[in-house]
């Protein structure tokens, strides 16, 4: 979002994309989980909590969408209906969630997983622990009023977590998920280009990022779709990215 630093983000997601372990908190390094480890963890006998895709068998892939919703969700939403295409949503709470409710009604009832992005995007790894604490708690609790149900993943704004954030997400029951494919869509309006760069770097188990609050990316959204569909992508949410495994509180994802 626009808060976002740049350059920071860009290199992040680049790390992200080349399969990196980050150093994004500090000297802290990030030890992530790749929804591959995650099924093969799985209990023996787990419960197949798929839904309709079996991601041990199929090509799977997760398209994410973070700091909504936004006037833009409406037409997103659309399309992921019309294409019948589950996502995962990162929500912001001042500004988003508060203000756009109705959407955030609609994600859960459309069957997206509705996921929490912080409060205010501030960034995790620079304040203290009772202020990561209410960035955590307050979308949560938002989201459990609106759908009924407490989200168990969230994002750390632009990637950025450490030891610290890990401990209070195990303490809230809550699993970090980061990504491996992103758009940069913070840095263009160009919706073909935002395209080009999603099947450049997609591979099997791919957690897509991108954003529906820039005006360049939900008119990408159908293409991205249609290109996956063709190369026999099946997409799904990132728990049933994930199932049999289930997330873990206070692990990373990615």
């Amino acid at each position: 979002m626009k808060k976002t630093g740049t350059a920071f983000h860009g290199i992040a997601a680049l790390a992200a994309a080349l399969g990196l372990t980050l150093a994004l908190g500090g000297c802290t390094r990030i030890d992530a989980t790749s929804p591959s480890q995650a099924r093969g963890h799985a209990a023996a006998g787990a419960p197949a909590a798929f839904g309709t895709v079996d991601c041990r068998r199929a090509k799977c892939v997760a398209l994410t969408f973070d700091a909504g919703p936004s006037e833009n969700s409406p037409r997103l939403l659309d399309i992921l209906k019309e294409k019948q295409v589950p996502a995962t949503f990162f929500l912001l709470g001042a500004r988003h969630i508060e203000k756009y409710p109705d959407l955030v009604e609609r994600m859960a009832a459309e069957g997206h997983e509705v996921a929490s992005h912080t409060w205010d995007h501030k960034i995790l790894t620079k304040i203290s622990d009772a202020q990561i604490r209410e960035e955590l708690s307050r979308p949560n609790a938002a989201i459990e009023r609106l759908t009924g149900r407490r989200p168990t993943l969230m994002r750390p704004p632009q990637g950025r977590t450490d030891d610290t954030v890990h401990k209070i997400s195990k303490e809230m029951g809550m699993a970090e998920v980061l990504w491996s494919v992103t758009a940069k869509d913070y840095t263009t309006n160009d919706s073909a280009l935002i395209t080009k760069r999603v099947l450049d770097q997609v591979s099997r188990d791919g957690i897509i990022l991108l954003h529906d609050i820039y005006p360049g990316t939900v008119p990408a959204v159908p293409g991205i779709i249609d290109a996956l569909k063709e190369r026999g992508y099946s997409f799904v949410t990132v728990p049933q990215l994930l199932a049999p495994g289930k997330p873990e509180p206070g692990k990373v994802y990615r």
